[in-house]
């Protein structure tokens, strides 16, 4: 969602610029490393796009536990996401690029490696020193091109159909996995005081379009592909558009809905499903000062729809050909011009003895892409459910949710897709959040301003502009 939200969570708004002198290393396998030898460089850069002080504060602690192990210095420096690019371009014309980087996204992973400013082989070699069974097949796939790997993935968020598990049991209803399940489900229980279903419909917001990609890509809905270039006219997405549109305009609020009504609907107790990302998992369990659960029965029982509330990640629609989820994964590279040894042992450290602890910074955004260690398989998804999230109050995620709920999260990322990133259009898809033809497109369906044939084909004339701007050689 760029950033996953536009709140103060996320800590993708300000510029933080830290750097500070700590002491780093890394381990091999959980096992102790060795100190560096003299002929090491002593110092590496690394930025994080995490620039919330507290999000800092918990990353620096890492770091220094990492000093204990070796004496591999540790500049940190925070550099927020929407300034990302720019920065980038600076400091590689000025020859002065970080060792390290890390919590980018996928887009920003590609940008990267267009650029040529990633060492493919030095993430490779993370990879293979840690077990590259012991990473989610998919999180690789996404992270690589052909056989280079352009970073090493470290967690995910995902966009999930929340619905009421309890209303669901009630009215005999299948839990929400398919175009039909879903819409039977919004018909039957939709309401004067309860929607049946909620989601994103405004211009203007990548929330809205990556709230649709959810919904279309479990019908084979693509952007973009390496055969045909521009795809977004296929019946597939046609298809989809309809389908987004007839359950918002007959089993939905009317009007715009956006990142935050589409939450406030279903915490409130407002909706029976809504599509939302995984970060709305500490604020259902009441572990958020900000944004608590306000239904009729969470008033003297907090953590009612926690309890209540079951996920699905992948949908399929009648077209599809397996199910599918919006997703992001988060990654580290390391850098071209890095120092080889050190910047290597920090990112393996960060993935093993530190990677526990590197998930706990905000659990419900982390999702372990990295089940366990090849000695203990579950050892980090295990640890996940057990790890304090929320802000102010704070306790484990598995406390609130069933393990039903909990397994689902952790397999979400065998599901994800992103629209441009597997074809090699990391360029294309992330103009295309920043132009946002697609969210228009959205908008103007659910609004009857125009049908889903005629909204397709705009956005897709749209899509091909950008695709010549961004100087792809697809056509």
């Amino acid at each position: 969602m760029n950033g996953a939200r536009h709140r103060a969570k996320a800590g993708f708004v300000s510029m933080v610029s830290l750097a500070a002198a700590l002491v780093a290393g890394c381990t091999n396998n959980g096992q102790q490393p060795n100190p560096p030898s003299e002929a090491e460089p002593h110092v590496i850069t690394v930025w994080t796009t995490e620039t919330l002080p507290d999000r800092m504060a918990k990353s620096r602690a890492i770091v220094e536990r990492f000093t204990a192990a070796t004496g591999v210095t540790v500049d940190l420096v925070g550099v927020p996401a929407h300034r990302f690019s720019q920065i980038v371009g600076s400091s590689e014309a000025s020859g002065d690029l970080p060792d390290v980087i890390g919590s980018i996204s996928l887009g920003q992973v590609r940008t990267l490696a267009a650029r040529g400013l990633v060492n493919t082989e030095l993430n490779a070699s993370v990879i293979l020193a840690l077990g590259e069974h012991t990473w989610s097949p998919r999180a690789l796939d996404l992270t690589r091109e052909g056989s280079r790997q352009l970073s090493v993935p470290d967690s995910s968020w995902q966009h999930l159909l929340y619905y009421r598990k309890d209303l669901f049991a009630q009215a005999g209803l299948a839990a929400p996995k398919t175009y039909a399940d879903i819409m039977a489900a919004a018909k039957k229980l939709d309401t004067p005081q309860m929607a049946g279903f909620v989601a994103a419909n405004k211009s203007g917001q990548a929330f809205t379009q990556q709230s649709f990609e959810h919904i279309a890509q479990g019908n084979g809905c693509e952007m973009v592909n390496g055969k045909d270039g521009i795809t977004f006219e296929s019946p597939q997405c046609v298809a989809a558009l309809g389908f987004y549109r007839d359950i918002l305009k007959n089993y939905s609020v009317p009007g715009l809905q956006d990142i935050d009504t589409v939450r406030n609907a279903y915490i409130s107790g407002k909706a029976a499903m809504a599509i939302w990302p995984t970060l709305m998992l500490d604020e259902l369990a009441g572990l958020r000062i900000d944004a608590k659960p306000s239904c009729t029965e969470c008033t003297s029982d907090p953590g009612f729809l926690a309890r209540n509330t079951g996920v699905v990640a992948g949908l399929l629609g009648p077209d599809g050909k397996q199910p599918a989820q919006f997703g992001e994964i988060t990654s580290w590279t390391i850098t071209k011009d890095s120092d080889t040894e050190p910047a290597r042992r920090f990112v393996e450290y960060v993935m093993s003895d530190g990677y526990a602890d590197w998930l706990a910074i905000a659990p419900e955004e982390r999702l372990p892409v990295r089940a366990g260690s090849a000695g203990k398989p579950a050892e980090y998804s295990d640890a996940w459910t057990k790890m304090p999230a929320g802000v102010g109050k704070q306790e484990p995620l598995g406390k609130f949710y069933s393990q039903d709920v909990l397994s689902v999260l952790l397999r979400g990322p065998e599901d994800v897709r992103h629209w441009g990133i597997i074809q090699g259009q990391g360029d294309l898809a992330g103009a295309a959040l920043s132009e946002l033809p697609i969210a228009k497109a959205v908008s103007d369906v659910t609004a009857g301003r125009a049908d889903p044939k005629a909204a397709a084909h705009k956005a897709a004339v749209s899509l091909r502009s950008i695709l010549g701007s961004v100087g792809s050689s697809m056509r």
